[in-house]
C-alpha cells in the first residue's frame, strides 16, 4: 500500500487493507449520497469502483452534491467523481457506465462480479430490482433509504430494513420486497421524520430539458440541504467498508 494510507493502516492494520485493495464495489447513483460515499470508498482503499449513472450536474445539485462545482456543470456526474477518485487515489481501478439503471436495462449488468454492491438511487423501481437481483446472487448490497426534507445529519444508522420507523422510502421498500419474499435487506436510513418542504414541487423542467428516462423522474422535489446526504453517504461507506475489510 502506497503511503497515503498510512493513517488508515494505523487504525484497522494491514489485512483489512489489503482486502479493501482486492474489494470490486459498484455504485449506483453519483448524487448527493452517492457521492460521498464513493469519495469515502476511495479514501480508505478500494481497489475497483464501477459507476452507474447517467445524470449531469445541474445548478441545483450545488448545495449539496461533491461533484457539483460551477466548472462542472453540465458534465456526466459520474464521469467528474471518476476524475476526482483518480486524483485520490491513481491506484483506483474507476469504470464509468453512462446509464439510468432500471428494470428494463438491468440485464446489461453483470452484478455477480462484484464484492458490493451500493444502492444510492432514488427510483423505486430500480431499488426493488438491484436488490431482488443482487439477493438471487447473494451479492452483499446496502440500500440508501430517503434523505430529502432531513435536517439532522446525526439521524442515521446502519439497520435491517425490518427494524426501520417513519421512513416512507423504507416503508414502500419493505412492503414490496415482502411480496417478493425478500425480508431482510441491510439500509442506511435516518430516525428523522421527514420535514414538510416550503414549496412541495419544483416547476416542471421545460420540454426537452429533461434527459433522464420518463419512469425515473419525480414530479415532487424534496427539499435538501448540504450536510444532511453527506452524512448519508459517509455512514453507507463505513458500513461497506467495515464489512469488506472484516472489522
Amino acid at each position: 500500500m502506497s503511503d497515503q494510507f498510512s493513517r488508515t493502516r494505523l487504525l484497522i492494520g494491514d489485512a483489512p487493507l489489503s482486502r479493501l485493495a482486492k474489494a470490486r464495489v459498484a455504485v449506483f447513483g453519483v448524487g448527493g449520497v452517492g457521492g460521498f460515499c464513493i469519495e469515502a470508498l476511495a479514501r480508505a482503499g478500494v481497489g475497483a469502483l464501477h459507476l452507474y449513472d447517467d445524470d449531469t450536474v445541474s445548478e441545483s445539485n450545488l448545495n449539496r452534491q461533491i461533484v457539483a462545482l460551477h466548472s462542472t456543470l453540465g458534465q456526466p456526474k459520474a464521469e467528474v467523481m471518476a476524475r476526482r477518485i483518480l486524483d485520490i487515489n491513481p491506484a483506483c481501478q474507476v469504470e464509468v457506465f453512462r446509464m439510468f439503471y432500471l428494470p428494463e436495462n438491468a440485464d446489461q449488468v453483470d452484478l455477480s462480479q462484484y464484492d458490493y454492491v451500493v444502492d444510492c438511487i432514488d427510483t423505486v423501481a430500480a431499488k426493488l430490482d438491484l436488490v431482488e437481483r443482487c439477493t438471487t446472487l447473494q451479492v452483499p448490497i446496502l440500500s440508501a433509504m430517503g434523505s430529502g426534507n432531513k435536517l439532522d445529519p446525526t439521524a442515521f444508522r446502519v439497520t435491517d430494513l425490518s427494524k426501520t420507523q417513519g421512513c416512507p422510502l423504507a416503508r414502500v421498500m419493505r412492503k414490496e420486497l415482502r411480496k417478493r419474499g425478500i425480508n431482510h435487506l441491510k439500509v442506511v436510513y435516518s430516525t428523522e421524520e421527514p420535514l414538510t418542504p416550503l414549496q412541495s414541487a419544483e416547476e416542471e423542467a421545460p420540454a426537452g430539458t429533461d434527459t433522464r428516462p420518463r419512469s425515473t423522474a419525480r414530479r415532487a422535489t424534496p427539499g435538501s440541504i448540504s450536510f444532511v446526504p453527506a452524512a448519508a453517504g459517509l455512514v453507507a461507506a463505513s458500513a461497506v467498508i467495515r464489512d469488506l475489510g472484516g472489522f
